[in-house]
């Protein structure tokens, strides 16, 4: 155990120590310094703070555990009624290049009914092992049943890294499933790479209203967790010719107490549109938040057979709506095409997008940072440049 050690000779009673405390473990009495221990987390500010060499620290070196028989990099396959998510695909793509550095294997981890013939895809998108937990409680969502489930093959197998979509269920499971095994989780993580000394997972992911791109180590605990944004990780194309295991695991089910029972299954009308399967995407910027503009970028996206999206302005603004918002509180997308018309290129923005193979950008600004990403650019306004590209497209 650390511990702070206060030398009251040298102490003047300054009070800096006690004021640079963020968990006031340092008071003051009869004008001295005086460390109380149960408030203490041993940060050092108080050590850094003081002039007077008054404090000196027995801080504790962490001993990082004996993680070697922690193998493979696992991949949580999300299903829907008997489908596996295009998620899956991506982050088996993922995966694939990371348990290729460590030298391990990539294994899926899928949770339903009835699902051991399709599994076989799953090894054709880059697994080298599939493990099925095969039961009717599985067949739809369930926070409590999924939970345990994969809680008790983390258990049995050990895995190194666990990969999770960061869909509406992987963010509902992932910190369920990091508190019950007592886990490090990263949250809706854009990049995933291996640190080349220590062999473990630099987990990526946009902080302060994505300002900043913050990366975080997990060296304590074991599977390295991480939810992984869609649409960022490119899948693997399917090769028919790969092989590999195919098992189903036993599971104790009957141990999950079930909250709740599902009686029917009704899925909603599909409404929207998902952005992250289009091939090209016309999204617009603040000048297209007026009916005229609106009508202009939906001309032009009729013309080259593209998606329309926007930016968080125009939806807030009340023109489209939300589930056609590209960026760091919309959907991620890398389509082949994407025209940025009126975008000036904010971090938030980009941080969806920068996935696109070509970024065509139209600006009036000849300065505006997404001229930065951009493969082609065209500085005009967008009134004038997208009904002329529209007319040129019908022509053709």
């Amino acid at each position: 155990m650390g511990a702070i050690v206060i030398d009251l000779e040298k102490c003047n009673g300054c009070t800096m120590c006690s004021r640079a405390c963020p968990y006031q473990a340092i008071e003051m009495a009869d004008k001295k310094a005086r460390w109380i221990e149960d408030r203490c987390t041993l940060c050092g500010a108080c050590l850094e703070s003081c002039k007077f060499d008054a404090l000196f620290g027995e801080m504790p070196v962490p001993e990082v555990p004996d993680f070697s028989d922690r193998r493979g990099v696992w991949v949580f396959v999300e299903q829907h009624d008997g489908e596996f998510h295009r998620s899956a695909f991506e982050l088996l793509g993922c995966a694939r290049g990371l348990a290729d550095e460590l030298g391990q294997e990539v294994v899926a981890a899928v949770l339903g009914n009835d699902l051991k013939e399709k599994a076989s895809r799953l090894i054709h998108h880059g697994a080298d092992r599939c493990i099925l937990v095969d039961d009717p409680s599985l067949a739809y969502y369930q926070t409590c049943t999924h939970t345990h489930a994969l809680s008790e093959l983390v258990k049995q197998h050990r895995p190194n890294i666990l990969l999770i979509a960061a869909t509406h269920l992987g963010r509902d499971m992932a910190p369920r499933l990091a508190r019950r095994l007592g886990l490090g989780l990263t949250a809706d993580c854009t990049r995933l790479t291996i640190d080349p000394d220590e062999r473990i997972l630099l987990q990526t992911r946009p902080a302060f209203g994505g300002n900043i791109m913050a990366t975080i180590v997990s060296r304590f605990s074991r599977p390295q967790t991480a939810t992984v944004r869609p649409g960022i990780m490119t899948p693997l194309p399917a090769d028919s010719s790969r092989t590999g295991e195919v098992s189903v695991a036993q599971v104790d089910m009957a141990a999950c107490r079930e909250f709740t029972r599902v009686l029917e299954c009704v899925l909603p009308e599909e409404k929207g549109v998902d952005l992250a399967s289009a091939k090209i995407i016309v999204a617009g910027g603040r000048p297209v938040c007026s009916d005229r503009g609106v009508s202009v970028l939906r001309e032009f996206a009729d013309a080259v057979g593209g998606e329309m999206a926007c930016t968080r302005v125009v939806v807030e603004e009340g023109f489209l709506p939300a589930t056609r918002q590209v960026g760091q509180t919309g959907q991620s997308v890398r389509p082949a095409v994407y025209f940025a018309c009126g975008i000036s290129g904010a971090v938030q923005h980009k941080a969806g997008m920068d996935g696109s193979r070509y970024v065509v950008a139209i600006n009036k600004d000849p300065d505006a940072p997404i001229f930065e990403i951009a493969d082609f650019a065209i500085v005009g306004d967008l009134f004038e440049i997208l009904p002329a590209l529209t007319r040129a497209m019908r022509e053709r």
